[in-house]
């Protein structure tokens, strides 16, 4: 299996951290070497291992808060 190759641009904020100190965090990732998108994930303390979550285009991360603020 190739490696994913991920780096974190920025930190956006935090939503909740769980009692093992892994945390829902809202970041923008570029993930092998791509443009950084808008990434929802749950992360390790250290940000080496992380959960399932959802990446989105800017269009996309937009399209989401317009949902929201209805």
């Amino acid at each position: 299996m190739a490696e994913i190759k991920f780096e974190i641009t920025q930190t956006l904020g935090v939503l909740s951290e769980n009692n093992k100190g892994w945390r829902k965090e809202l970041n923008m990732v570029s993930w092998n070497g791509a443009l950084a998108k808008y990434d929802l994930r749950t992360w390790s303390p250290d940000h080496k291992k992380m959960g399932k979550g959802i990446t989105l285009s800017a269009e996309e991360f937009s399209a989401l808060q317009k949902l929201l603020a209805q």
